[in-house]
């Protein structure tokens, strides 16, 4: 019988841990928008270019102090990391307004989608092929999605759905350009760069919000807004990166759909908000599709993300 060496038992735990940790970081990024917004007098635009705008200035001050020598991004590669860029910008416009509109739970929900569109868009980019579980996986995932969207309740609002489909699709686009992006350059530094241009093509949009500076705000908003940035932003991703240090990226990736549950529970305790009977199976749907699909010997590159949100 083959055996595990202590050593790879003890990284497998600290791994997963690590995962579980980051994805409880990542579920507090609802209720610290929720809580930033609740007033009505910061938008989703504001808060999204503010949100990429402190990320860039962190990863930025990190990567000049750690990774100064490789920080150069090579010219070819500059459109991707483009891409990249603008793909972040946009989707924390589009997870500002899911948050707003949809609520915390569901958004998070909706997001994780974002494997099954990442597969259909390689499928047609790379011709990577799909299995008949594969196709399996991606009919379970459209048929909890439909659940959680509220598609087939009479009124729902066609803005808030459309919304809930925006934000795993560009997720989806953040992800295809990372898998774009030739080896070479460390996670900070691409993050770096890639929050830089997302503040940068931002910030035309600040002007149409009357003022580059932040509204007057309670001093609980900057509260949740570090919030945001410390813990679901750069806490999160360090400890997502050093538990793919310690585990294949296809467990991790596995273990972070564990950020649903952490949402609904936060959604619940901070904010007041429920699922329905529906909702929930439509969640679970969603779950169960994600993790058939992130299954070892049935996810392919392309859904095996080095980089989260």
């Amino acid at each position: 019988m083959q055996t595990v060496e202590p050593g790879t038992i003890r990284a497998t735990i600290t791994g997963t841990i690590a995962v579980l940790l980051a994805a409880a970081c990542w579920a507090f990024s609802g209720i610290f928008v929720k809580l930033i917004m609740v007033d009505d007098q910061v938008s989703s635009l504001m808060l999204a270019f503010w949100r990429d705008t402190a990320a860039f200035v962190v990863f930025l001050l990190f990567a000049a102090g750690t990774e100064r020598k490789s920080m150069a991004i090579r010219r070819s590669d500059w459109p991707v990391i483009a891409g990249m860029g603008v793909s972040l910008g946009v989707f924390h416009v589009a997870l500002n307004l899911g948050y707003r509109l949809n609520g915390a739970a569901i958004t998070t929900i909706q997001q994780a989608d974002m494997p099954a569109m990442v597969l259909v868009v390689a499928r047609m980019v790379w011709k990577e092929p799909l299995t008949g579980l594969k196709i399996f996986s991606l009919v379970i995932i459209a048929m909890g999605t439909v659940l959680v969207s509220g598609l087939i309740l009479a009124g729902a609002p066609e803005v808030s759905i459309a919304v809930g489909f925006l934000v795993p699709a560009l997720y989806a686009g953040w992800s295809l350009f990372g898998k774009a992006l030739r080896s070479g350059y460390s996670a900070v530094v691409t993050l770096a760069w890639a929050f830089g241009i997302a503040s940068l093509i931002l910030l035309p949009g600040q002007f149409f919000t009357g003022s580059l500076l932040p509204p007057p705000v309670p001093a609980t908003a900057y509260l949740w807004f570090g919030g945001l940035i410390g813990i679901s932003t750069v806490f999160a991703f360090f400890v997502f990166t050093f538990a793919l240090g310690r585990l294949p990226a296809g467990i991790a990736s596995i273990l972070v759909m564990s950020e649903i549950a952490f949402a609904v529970f936060y959604a619940h305790l901070f904010l007041g908000e429920t699922l329905t009977p529906i909702e929930i199976a439509g969640a679970l749907v969603v779950v169960a599709g994600v993790i058939l699909l992130l299954a070892p010997g049935v996810a392919t590159k392309a859904i095996r993300p080095s980089l989260h949100r």
